[in-house]
């Protein structure tokens, strides 16, 4: 068997945007907010409880003006706080990319410990708590292109959304209805806005309870090309999708190995 590898990152020029990364604390999230700011962009890092984390990643950054800014998906009134927050330090948000969510790591066959509340928490967060993020960022979205550009959103999705495989089903379930709404958002938006999903397979971060790193290298073997995924391949989705895809909006890209075939 080929040995695993592992993928390489580009740059892209960003100067003058103002990028927001709900979840950037940590994983995903942080790797888009730096990715961004190699580009050139302002970034605000999004954080739920983790202020200490999202200090450090904001900290990390190159360039000047970065910010931290609490975001808890749950609570839509923190969300617009968020808002305001960004339209008063920042003047407006280009890019908004929602890393945040949340699962719960339940065998799908044991039906009985996916409970009510660990489902609706997770239903809560990743689907409802998403469509409030764009809901109190679209006026900043659609009134932004100070450098020319155009307004972006980009979810990151999962291919549990449409191979019902994952961390538990209730996951798989959350990130169908964020596809579905990625497409009547960007419906809705256009054409100031683009609405983009990003779906990857296991990443190498500490996301799902209890998954380690020899088991993503076990999944990523079982794929075509054998790579392990590592946080900054998807930011790097993320980044060319805001500055190569432009005519792309209420669609998937499936960044995943191959895993989903």
């Amino acid at each position: 068997m080929p040995e695993l590898r592992r993928g390489g990152l580009g740059r892209y020029e960003l100067g003058g945007r103002v990028v927001v990364v709900a979840g950037g604390s940590g994983g995903i999230g942080a790797a888009c907010a730096r990715e961004f700011a190699e580009a050139g962009a302002t970034v605000a890092v999004g954080y739920h409880g983790g202020a200490d984390r999202a200090e450090r990643v904001r900290d990390s950054l190159p360039g000047t003006g970065h910010s931290t800014v609490r975001m808890p998906l749950e609570v839509s009134a923190e969300l617009a706080e968020a808002a305001r927050f960004v339209a008063g330090r920042h003047g407006g948000c280009d890019v908004l990319v929602n890393a945040a969510g949340i699962t719960a790591a339940v065998p799908h066959s044991d039906l009985r410990a996916l409970d009510d509340e660990t489902f609706d928490r997770i239903l809560r967060t990743n689907v409802r708590g998403s469509f409030a993020l764009v809901r109190e960022f679209s006026d900043l979205l659609r009134s932004g292109d100070r450098s020319g550009g155009d307004g972006v959103v980009v979810h990151i999705s999962s291919v549990s959304g449409f191979t019902g495989l994952g961390s538990s089903i209730a996951y798989c379930a959350s990130k169908a209805a964020m596809d579905v709404m990625t497409m009547s958002l960007a419906r809705v938006l256009a054409p100031e806005v683009r609405v983009i999903a990003v779906a990857p397979a296991a990443v190498d971060t500490d996301f799902v309870p209890g998954r380690d790193t020899a088991a993503i290298e076990r999944q990523a073997a079982s794929t075509p090309l054998r790579v392990v995924a590592a946080p900054e391949d998807i930011a790097l989705s993320v980044v060319g999708a805001v500055t190569h895809l432009r005519l792309a909006t209420g669609t998937r890209i499936v960044v995943d190995g191959g895993r989903h075939l």
